[in-house]
Parts: structure tokens; C-alpha cells; sequence
């Protein structure tokens, strides 16, 4: 199990980008949560198989038709074991 924190940066809030994300993560099997931040960024928190995370990280480096993308920050780590049970948007 692995988990990845990520920070996307661009026009990345208002656009659905949360709810897109979490509809991706959630049809991967991938658990964790998803948030916008003050400074407009969006951070990422999920954890799943290496393969499932790279797939949610190659849409996040895309994002919804309506988001502009400029940066995903991300790094991975070993997860010992499953902090969460599904992938939700934190508000």
C-alpha cells in the first residue's frame, strides 16, 4: 500500500475539480481526501496500489474540462496500513 500527497496549483477551485477528482478516485478503489486551500491550491491526500495512484495522478495533472492545471507537487510514501475507507471531498 502506498500513499501520495499532492498539490495542485492553476485555476484548479470553482471548477469542479473536487468532485470530478473525487469520482475518479473513488472508481479506482483509491481512499483518502480531497480539499481546496486557501492560497487556491488544491491538496490531495490518497492511498491505494502504486498503479491506481499514478492513474489519479495522470488525471489530477489534467483535472476537469473547465480547470487549467499549472502544477501537481506530489510525493509517495509507504503506507502501513489503510487510514481511510473511501475517498471523500473535505469542505
Amino acid at each position: 500500500m502506498k500513499k501520495m500527497h499532492a498539490y495542485v496549483s492553476g485555476k484548479v477551485q470553482g471548477v469542479f475539480f473536487r468532485a470530478n477528482a473525487a469520482d475518479i478516485a473513488n472508481r479506482l478503489g483509491v481512499k483518502g481526501w480531497i480539499k481546496n486551500l486557501n492560497n487556491g491550491k488544491v491538496e490531495v491526500l490518497a492511498e491505494g496500489s502504486q498503479e491506481k495512484l499514478n492513474e489519479l495522478l495522470k488525471w489530477l495533472r489534467r483535472g476537469p474540462i473547465w480547470a487549467n492545471v499549472q502544477a501537481v507537487h506530489h510525493e509517495f510514501s509507504e503506507s502501513e496500513k489503510e487510514d481511510y475507507r473511501n475517498f471523500t471531498i473535505h469542505y
